[in-house]
């Protein structure tokens, strides 16, 4: 007995001797952590979030899971952040470039949007200061239901986006306008000093995608084309100025040399598209 005893004493001190071990859980959240990035003519967009589900739950309403009239941090977890590398327009509201908590207040017929410089992603701590913007947009109902909350970007153009938020019924749209024309601009005006071919060629095709003076652009993708060795590309894009200018005879000769330049590079797909256009404007 006795030494029955002492063997279950000398494994008691062994086992006060062993470091415990903390063994550490992992389980997926409730709520996964999601980030988009997108970009919109020349400014990029970020939003990083969190996204809750609807299990079963009513969301938007007076007794709901995000009352009506109540702060909301939009999402879960922590405060969301809206990020844009550029100054923008948000819901009519301009607003610097930089980083941003954004809350919400929703209500039956109308939401209000409060953007913070973000500082952390404590969203209570942003409740009693006063917000960089506000913005006010109308909530809809959502074509489908939508589970897990999220963010997209749509109704992407060069000069804008809507953000859309979408959870349970419900759908918002939050416009954000660029300022793209006014950056390529100034990256126009900037290289203009002393461009390359390929700087007359990039604002003649942006002047032209825009509709914008035809004239100017047919001066500057002239000026990319006027070379020893031009490319089969740029002059098809001369061409195709050259016809949106009602100038059908220039542009087939154009396109007659872009379809000859392409055939010596081997691409077959700017051989067709000449010989389409040609073809065309020649009836």
């Amino acid at each position: 007995m006795k030494k029955l005893l002492s063997s279950l004493f000398a494994l008691a001190l062994v086992a006060l001797m062993v470091p415990q071990v903390n063994a550490q859980i992992q389980t997926p959240a409730p709520s996964p952590s999601a980030e988009i990035e997108q970009m919109v003519g020349l400014t990029e967009v970020e939003i990083s979030y969190s996204r809750p589900g609807v299990k079963g739950r009513t969301i938007f309403a007076e007794d709901g899971l995000v009352p009506y009239g109540k702060v909301w941090r939009f999402g879960a977890n922590a405060a969301t952040k809206f990020a844009f590398d550029k100054d923008v327009v948000v819901g009519g509201q301009e607003m610097e470039a930089g980083e941003y908590a954004v809350l919400c207040k929703p209500m039956a017929k109308e939401w209000m949007l409060m953007f913070y410089p973000y500082e952390s992603g404590s969203w209570g701590s942003y409740v009693d200061k006063d917000p960089a913007a506000t913005v006010s947009v109308k909530p809809e109902k959502s074509p489908v239901m939508v589970e897990q909350m999220r963010f997209t970007v749509d109704n992407i153009t060069m000069t804008g986006a809507d953000i859309v938020f979408a959870w349970d019924k419900t759908m918002v749209k939050i416009p954000v306008e660029v300022h793209t024309e006014k950056q390529v601009q100034a990256s126009i005006d900037g290289v203009m000093a002393g461009p390359t071919p390929n700087d007359y060629y990039a604002a003649a095709s942006y002047y032209h995608d825009m509709g914008k003076d035809l004239d100017k652009a047919l001066e500057w993708i002239t000026i990319a084309t006027d070379v020893d060795s031009p490319r089969f590309w740029q002059v098809r894009r001369k061409a195709l100025i050259l016809a949106d200018m009602g100038k059908k005879a220039d542009a087939i000769e154009a396109a007659k040399m872009s379809m000859k330049l392409a055939e010596e590079a081997g691409n077959d797909d700017y051989v067709r598209m000449n010989k389409a256009s040609i073809e065309e404007w020649s009836k």
